[in-house]
């Protein structure tokens, strides 16, 4: 059985120039295409994927692109108001709660908060929060607090601050310890001595991710107003279900702009931290 099992593994055998044997263990590249393979087609089958329709029914989506344009500019000023709303909405979601990352990531890391049960309790909390789609966490909002913009401010600032306090936990964990323990031993207490030494490691990582977030924060607000969180998508969603697709096309150009402007800002921002 083992002269077997060692004939499997053994593939090529080599001899070397001072007599040695060496053997290359077999590759399992084709095994693992062929099961890789079969949970494709298996994935297929179970979601009714189908290639034949996507290529027959496929070029409708073109065919509604087609009537986006032109934009109807007419429909500008109906866009404006909105798209201003979704813009607020992300930015003060956005600066909450990255604002309640900080305290939270410092108690979640384990290398400034001891206790492990503290640290393993506030990370499940954590990953408990991003469980939850934004949209998912708007729509039970709306129904707690009402229709309207601020129920998708805080649904923003909930998505903002679950992402960002990961991130930042996890730069914490990995900072350089020693000027903090320094601190501590010349007196500091633990706020001081994360001011003076955990932070400037940590604060050009932080405020990449919260630049970063923001940039899709801007998007997750443009489709908050489908469960009447506010924002442009309320009218997206008027204009899509009367078949205005001129409107649409006007909504989805004044919204790829907003996007471009601030992804190009927050870009050179994040190059600059860096």
């Amino acid at each position: 059985m083992n002269n077997q099992l060692l004939s499997f593994m053994r593939s090529k055998e080599i001899v070397l120039s001072n007599g040695k044997k060496v053997y290359k263990k077999r590759s399992y590249t084709l095994l693992i295409v062929l099961l890789i393979a079969l949970l494709i087609y298996l994935s297929a089958k179970m979601t009714g994927f189908d290639l034949q329709v996507l290529i027959k029914r496929g070029e409708e989506f073109f065919v509604i692109l087609k009537r986006m344009v032109p934009p109807n500019t007419a429909y500008f000023n109906e866009v404006i108001p909105p798209l201003l709303d979704t813009i607020k909405m992300s930015v003060l979601g956005t600066f909450i709660g990255a604002l309640l990352a900080i305290p939270y990531a410092m108690w979640s890391a384990t290398n400034l908060t001891r206790n492990h049960w503290i640290t393993s309790l506030l990370k499940l909390l954590l990953s408990l929060i991003r469980t939850l789609p934004t949209l998912v966490t708007a729509l039970i909002l709306t129904y707690i607090f009402g229709l309207g913009t601020f129920a998708g401010t805080l649904a923003i600032a909930l998505f903002t601050f679950s992402f960002v306090t990961k991130q930042l936990y996890e730069a914490i964990e990995t900072a350089d310890m020693s000027p903090y323990e320094a601190m501590e031993a010349l007196g500091a207490n633990k706020l001081y001595s994360f001011l003076g030494a955990i932070k400037p490691q940590v604060l050009p990582s932080y405020l990449s991710v919260v630049l970063y977030t923001f940039e899709g924060n801007v998007r997750h607000a443009a489709i908050l107003g489908y469960v009447g969180a506010g924002g442009i998508g309320i009218i997206l969603d008027e204009n899509l279900g009367w078949r205005e697709y001129q409107n649409v096309g006007m909504i989805l150009l004044c919204l790829f702009l907003t996007v471009v402007v601030i992804e190009s800002t927050s870009r050179y921002l994040r190059t600059r931290l860096t």
